[in-house]
């Protein structure tokens, strides 16, 4: 049974740095613009312009950030400090209140390009509709989903964008990789495979719940072990649905090349087993952080 459950994103979350190294807390404070006009929530991606802090949209298209022109994403805001205009006390907020007056504004920002981070995938990029990581993810780059975040709680609402196959790619502009998938918190289905189990379309057994786009799929064995077939859900199947369509056809990795054959096949009757990971572990992109990027943010000299 997953614990907990996972009821919508929540930007991103520093968890360590690459090869295992201990997250210290270690941050940098950068400097928002006196009447900065956008709400910065923790957890949002952000970017730095004339030398302030901004939000930054990590998106899929040509440009992977938007927001800072020709730069790329500093770190994650994780709360700001700035005099209260109102009261002249000195404020830590965990989010970035738009248009305040304050001249003595800093982000806090992790900006370590090493820093791996818990995320939440999302099935379109401007909702909290919660999406699926997969094995098959491990490795390959994803996108950033972009929306306001929670003005209630302070916490952003942006996650990692699996809900289209042009979200997950090789593709250099895509601003995150998947690192490992957070099992704590999966979930699982099963039912029974029907027809279809070497190629990219499953005939099965009416399933029992929704499958979201990037549920994993897999099987038991005769000896009751898990087999992975690495593939995952393409196409939204509503419960009760008898046909699921997967991003391909069930193959098996090739030693020693390590590339990919569609040789594996689902043994008819076989149980089916749909795990859905709401949560993985990534990083920023080579050349994405902007520590990385040859071209530097947007400068006036």
């Amino acid at each position: 049974m997953a614990y907990p459950i996972i009821p919508a994103p929540y930007g991103l979350k520093p968890v360590n740095l690459i090869g295992g190294q201990v997250f210290s807390g270690s941050t940098r404070l950068i400097p928002i613009q006196y009447n900065f006009a956008t709400n910065i929530y923790y957890g949002d991606f952000v970017a730095i312009q004339r030398g302030y802090a901004v939000r930054a949209t990590v998106t899929t298209g040509a440009s992977a950030v938007t927001g800072a022109p020709n730069s790329g994403v500093v770190g994650v805001f994780l709360g700001c400090s700035f005099t209260d205009p109102v009261t002249k006390q000195k404020r830590f907020n965990q989010y970035w209140p738009a248009n305040t007056l304050a001249g003595d504004a800093f982000a806090v920002v992790t900006d370590d390009p090493d820093t791996v981070f818990k995320a939440v995938a999302v099935s379109t990029t401007g909702t909290s509709a919660i999406g699926s990581f997969a094995t098959a993810m491990i490795g390959a780059n994803v996108a950033g989903s972009d929306q306001a975040g929670n003005i209630n709680t302070g916490d952003s609402l942006n996650g990692a964008y699996t809900g289209a196959a042009a979200a997950v790619s090789n593709g250099s502009t895509l601003a995150l990789r998947v690192i490992d998938l957070v099992r704590d918190t999966a979930i699982q289905t099963t039912t029974t495979l029907t027809s279809g189990g070497g190629t990219a379309t499953l005939t099965v057994a009416a399933l029992p719940s929704a499958l979201v786009v990037g549920t994993e799929v897999g099987y038991l064995a005769a000896n009751g072990q898990y087999v992975g077939s690495g593939s995952y859900v393409a196409t939204y199947a509503a419960a009760g649905t008898t046909s699921v369509v997967l991003n391909t056809a069930p193959g098996t990795v090739v030693s020693p090349q390590g590339t990919g054959s569609s040789a594996l096949t689902i043994p008819a009757s076989s149980t089916l087993v749909f795990t859905q990971y709401p949560e993985a572990l990534v990083k920023f992109n080579f050349a994405i952080h902007e520590y990385y990027n040859a071209t530097g943010p947007a400068v006036t000299v």
